[in-house]
């Protein structure tokens, strides 16, 4: 990119003499590549000046004066606007040149964006954060409160599985007390049944005594 800087090298006003030099003099100390243009000698320099320069920013004559700045094709800016973006630091930015690290333009740019991206940005965010089912909207409800069913649903399961197992159980016991005794407890009955029998018998046979007795 190339800053053209056009002037009048023979020009008779004083002011517009000063006001080159102020231009040339400040680009130089910020040892910004320009080249000087003279409309005064060079008849193309001073109708492409003229015919480039908005008409926006041209006077109410519409002749514009030197010193007019372009950076290539684009144009910058007379005077006027030259000093005013030199009072705000900005000249790199008018000229529409990066500002080199370290200096003042630079350093403003780094504070404009830690502004912007940076902490203030990280507070609003902070601010601003949306719970995850607002973020996610009624689909993220939907499928919570599917999990919530189907859990209730398999805790129900699990109940009636418990309810079935203990039924089960339930009935295992009555078929168990209702099957046939087992030897133990035939070999109780057939002694108690001896018993009997014994004492019958020796019953009898006293009464036979007794009978024998009598006669």
């Amino acid at each position: 990119m190339v800053i053209k800087v056009f002037l009048a090298s023979s020009s008779g006003s004083t002011a517009i003499k000063k006001k080159q030099q102020d231009v040339v003099a400040f680009l130089e100390a910020l040892k910004v590549d320009y080249t000087p243009l003279d409309i005064a000698c060079n008849e193309d320099n001073r109708m492409w000046m003229r015919q480039n320069v908005p008409e926006d920013k041209k006077p109410a004559n519409g002749i514009p004066l030197p010193p007019q700045i372009f950076n290539e094709e684009s144009y910058c800016g007379d005077y006027d606007t030259f000093f005013d973006a030199k009072e705000d630091n900005l000249v790199y930015t008018f000229l529409g040149l990066p500002p080199p690290p370290g200096s003042k333009e630079a350093e403003q740019a780094d504070k404009d964006n830690i502004v912007e991206n940076g902490t203030h940005a990280e507070e609003n965010l902070d601010d601003t954060i949306v719970p995850v089912e607002d973020r996610n909207g009624d689909s993220n409800k939907e499928v919570k409160q599917a999990t919530d069913e189907n859990e209730e649903g398999e805790g129900d399961e699990e109940e009636k599985e418990g309810a079935a197992k203990e039924e089960t159980a339930d009935d295992e016991g009555e078929t168990v007390g209702d099957e046939a005794p087992t030897e133990k407890e035939e070999e109780a009955a057939v002694e108690e049944t001896d018993e009997v029998t014994e004492d019958t018998e020796g019953q009898a046979e006293e009464e036979e005594e007794q009978e024998e007795e009598a006669e």
